[in-house]
């Protein structure tokens, strides 16, 4: 386990701390933006994240909602409710709950750490909130102007009054804002045709539900003001100082992406160094989809880069990047190199290289024979001159003829062919249209027609070894495909867009949607399927 990781029951793998994530709490089930927790950089467990909190969460508790026993904290809950905010509890968005197995009563980690708050009115003559368990209405939260249908929320029904119980918490938050304290928040809708607000601490632009500030101009959107960042954040990987958050609507550069904006940031004024507030804790080391080598961020890029390898455009010296310490003139922008397309979202530092593994072994002493792990039952002989002039003999990897094209490893014992180039086929790859590792794999079914498979980008039907990642599979032509692509018969590069935008492919001139290579230069296009054609 590595040194900055930490193992903790809530969850199988060791987890490393982070200063700010966005995303899905794998604990709570809430999306957004979070200020301390844990991240889980195991592959099998791509971007897992919990907040600390959720992460901490106790084994066993005593709730005052439930004093009769003890509550135990489950996995995989079945499909039930939250008993004391009516949640569904499903897998997938509430993975953990207590639970007493004597009673069958149910609470997520959100309402065991804080039950819900009791609603009441500030004139006690007017009609009194009430819990409303079952309701089919399809009215709308006074905060959210969400339905309340299928809820648990508090109601007035006689005032067409209702609130869902999460929301009453966000009331009193707007009342105590750390960084707004002189003036409370007023809940007000944003409607079209009116000049549009946008939320003064992320920057999304807000319709419908908002909180502002007349006195001041400002407005934030709902997720803010439930998960209002701190006032000020240590991060030394980020920043050596103390970075305090500013919310006023000045235009800068952010030093670690180099994107100008006027968002509200964190800034070190000493160092003159300022940083979007999703900026904050970028990985260290990563590998990404568009290189062979790990990349390693750094604050000050310095001079003698060439341009961004994933956007092609020129990287600013004096802004945070990722550089690769192997090839010295590579470089990517944080922003770019940290897209969900690129990068798999495995941060690896601290974790050592992967050894390669290797498609098989030599046996003998010649270093003609080899076992491969696609034919493990009979040994492969390497023949330097390719004698077999038969067009129906085929590599069993590739899929293509055997006939003249240089040496080829065949079975001892039966008729299983490879070509020497397809034998060495690497066992993982990074490929540009998918952020995870792909894995090789040999033909699996019996008969002619083996195991069929689609091709993800050229979509062709193939039965030779596959490229595998989750439900993605490439062929062994389209997995060789990397930046810069070098297309016989074109001057230029060529460079992947995973969306053509109905393109038409200038080989074949069909119609490409997807998975496309494209020259900057003059605007050709061509598909996966000609760019892999075999060379004449």
């Amino acid at each position: 386990m590595d040194a900055s990781s930490t193992k903790l029951p809530i969850h199988e793998h060791p987890l490393v701390s982070s200063a700010r994530f966005h995303g899905h709490c794998q604990g709570c089930g809430k999306s957004g933006n979070y200020y301390g927790g844990y991240l889980c950089n195991d592959p099998e467990c791509r971007i897992v994240m919990f907040h600390k909190e959720c992460a901490e969460s106790p084994l066993e508790i005593n709730h005052p909602s439930h004093p009769e026993h003890p509550l135990l904290l489950t996995q995989n809950p079945p499909r039930s409710k939250c008993d004391l905010c009516g949640k569904y509890l499903f897998v997938h968005d509430f993975p953990y709950f207590y639970h007493c197995s004597i009673c069958d009563f149910n609470v997520d980690t959100s309402c065991a750490r804080k039950p819900p708050l009791p609603l009441h009115h500030p004139d006690p003559q007017e009609p009194p909130f009430f819990l409303i368990k079952e309701n089919q209405s399809q009215k709308l939260c006074r905060v959210c102007e969400q339905p309340v249908c299928g809820k648990y929320h508090y109601g007035r029904p006689s005032c067409d009054e209702y609130v869902h119980l999460e929301c009453v918490d966000v009331a009193e938050k707007v009342k105590h804002l750390p960084f707004h304290p002189d003036h409370p928040l007023e809940y007000t809708t944003s409607t079209y045709g009116e000049d549009h607000k946008s939320c003064i601490l992320c920057g999304v632009t807000l319709e419908g539900v908002l909180y502002h500030c007349s006195t001041c101009d400002f407005s934030m959107c709902l997720g803010c003001v439930i998960t209002p960042p701190p006032l000020v954040i240590e991060h030394p990987k980020t920043h050596e100082h103390q970075l305090t958050l500013s919310t006023r609507q000045i235009s800068f550069t952010c030093n670690v992406c180099g994107v100008p904006d006027n968002r509200s940031s964190y800034s070190c004024l000493p160092c003159g160094f300022t940083v979007y507030r999703s900026c904050i804790d970028m990985p260290q080391v990563i590998i990404i989809n568009r290189h062979n080598h790990r990349l390693s961020y750094t604050n000050h890029l310095g001079p003698g880069f060439s341009d961004c390898g994933v956007c092609r455009r020129p990287v600013d010296q004096l802004r945070g990047a990722y550089s690769c310490s192997i090839c010295p003139t590579y470089a990517v922008h944080s922003k770019c190199a940290t897209t969900i397309r690129v990068w798999d979202g495995i941060n690896l530092e601290g974790i050592p290289e992967e050894i390669e593994d290797l498609p098989f072994k030599v046996v003998g002493d010649d270093n003609m024979m080899i076992n491969h792990f696609s034919h493990e039952e009979h040994n492969l002989r390497l023949t330097s001159e390719n004698v077999i002039s038969d067009e129906t003999t085929l590599c069993a990897a590739c899929v293509y003829p055997l006939n003249d094209s240089g040496p080829i490893y065949s079975c001892v014992e039966c008729d299983y062919f490879l070509h020497e180039k397809c034998a060495n086929l690497p066992m993982k790859i990074r490929h540009v249209s998918y952020s995870g590792q792909f894995v090789l794999h040999a033909r699996g079914g019996e008969g002619p027609e083996g195991d069929l498979f689609d091709c993800l980008v050229c979509d062709k039907t193939s039965t030779g070894f596959r490229y595998t990642y989750d439900v993605f599979n490439l062929d062994v032509h389209c997995s060789s495909v990397s930046e810069p692509f070098v297309y016989d018969g074109h001057l230029h590069p060529l460079y992947y867009e995973p969306e053509a935008s109905i393109t038409t492919c200038d080989t074949c001139q069909n119609t490409v949607f997807y998975h496309v290579l494209k020259c900057d230069v003059c605007e050709f296009s061509v598909d996966f399927s000609c760019a892999t054609l075999p060379k004449a």
